[in-house]
């Protein structure tokens, strides 16, 4: 069995997005290639409401699934044809969308927002699929506990332990906290692109210690270890296939090539970028 050795690491920074969020940006634009198909990772860490009250308001999207994920807080969406939600802590929604959806998602204020949203490329031959929207409640998250640490499985599997199942990109996504001094051992699918996000405190990869806010890209290998040094650590595990294509970014657009993001951008202006009405359902 291989050990997974780190060959990257990218310290997420200050940023404003939307109507005006702070939060860390990790992964963007130069870090597609490395990380395939994980295209963009922003964390959201704030006690103060004024720092991502404003939200995003409605935008579109194409070509992409966004997973947003609350360790704590709460977030109301919305799109333009009705459809109504929100996320609580504890809770996911995984969204596809595929050929075309228009929504909003507005953080309201808490003692604490604590979570991150991650975009997903999607393979060319299912940019235009029908988008959706997959609702992940607290109780569809099993929690495996183990020696000195805590694994939310939010999609994947973890010690014979499933969580859901998307319907696209097959992505495993796991919450791991770790006690103080304590080590965790999480075996990876071979061939696959593996990351760890430390959401809060440091952790050691061998003999390194990262830093919190630092996603750490690993080579390929059958698992990773992670520890936690003097204070507990608490990180994401994030893992899926590559897809190998080009990628063509135009803002909230991800497309193959210039020509197909030109064409999103002409359906935006022509009234024709909704394809399909977005459905309300929960993964499998």
């Amino acid at each position: 069995m291989k050990e997974r050795k780190v060959t990257q690491v990218i310290r997420g920074t200050d940023a404003i997005d939307g109507a005006g969020v702070h939060l860390s940006r990790v992964l963007s634009r130069p870090h597609v290639k490395d990380f395939d198909p994980f295209l963009m990772l922003d964390s959201f860490d704030s006690e103060n409401p004024e720092d991502y009250i404003k939200g995003f308001p409605m935008h579109p999207h194409r070509g992409i699934e966004t997973v947003t994920y609350l360790i704590q807080g709460s977030i109301i969406h919305e799109d333009s044809l009705g459809n109504k939600g929100v996320i609580e802590s504890g809770c996911s929604q995984w969204m596809t969308a595929g050929s075309g959806i228009m929504h909003q998602e507005m953080p309201q204020p808490a003692k604490k927002m604590l979570g991150f949203q991650l975009w997903l490329n999607l393979p060319q031959v299912e940019k235009m699929t029908e988008p959706k929207y997959f609702e992940i409640r607290k109780e569809d998250i099993p929690i495996v506990q183990g020696d000195g640490f805590s694994v939310s499985i939010v999609s994947g599997e973890f010690q014979g332990t499933k969580g859901v199942k998307s319907h696209h990109i097959q992505a495993m996504i796991l919450d791991a906290t770790v006690e103080a001094k304590c080590e965790i051992r999480i075996p990876t699918p071979k061939g696959e692109t593996v990351f760890v996000f430390l959401l809060e405190g440091e952790g050691q990869v061998a003999e390194e210690i990262y830093h919190e806010k630092s996603a750490i890209l690993f080579d390929d290998g059958d698992f990773v270890k992670v520890r936690a040094t003097e204070k507990a650590l608490h990180f994401v595990l994030f893992s899926a296939p590559p897809i190998k294509e080009s990628i063509a970014w135009g803002g909230p657009i991800v497309m193959n090539t210039e020509e197909e993001l030109r064409q999103a951008f002409a359906d935006l202006e022509d009234g024709a970028f909704i394809k399909e009405s977005p459905k309300l359902s929960k993964m499998k």
